[in-house]
């Protein structure tokens, strides 16, 4: 696989659909996220939250920084979510993008720090 300029890298139109559902229901810590990062808040980056990439959906995507944002939770500590997570992690790395994982906690506690930790990564 290789870079591509095409927004979605190719997700299928059940991807798509199934994103759009996710936007309605993000977590508190996305929603908490995301009120810092919408509307270009974030030095004037455009990021794009439950973001189709290939088969995948991304917490947060940056297209201009082919950054994604992963937020986890509880559910990534187990053994084969955090295979799954790794595997994922490869595919899209395969499309040039750097992967960002913060844990809902972290939101949560405290985003001005975790926005620190993003426009840190950015250098």
């Amino acid at each position: 696989m290789s870079y591509s300029s095409n927004l979605f890298y190719g997700a299928p139109s059940t991807t798509l659909q199934k994103a759009k559902e996710l936007r309605k229901t993000l977590t508190p810590a996305e929603r908490r996220l995301w009120e810092v990062l919408q509307n270009r808040k974030l030095d004037g980056y455009k990021f794009r939250r439950q973001h189709p990439i290939y088969k995948y959906i991304a917490d947060f995507y940056c297209h201009e920084l082919i950054l994604v944002i992963e937020l986890d939770g509880g559910v990534h500590d187990g053994l084969e979510q955090k295979e799954h997570d790794l595997n994922r992690d490869q595919v899209i790395q395969e499309f040039g993008m750097r992967i960002l994982r913060i844990r809902n906690e972290e939101v949560m506690a405290d985003v001005g720090e975790v926005i620190r930790k993003i426009k840190e990564f950015l250098v």
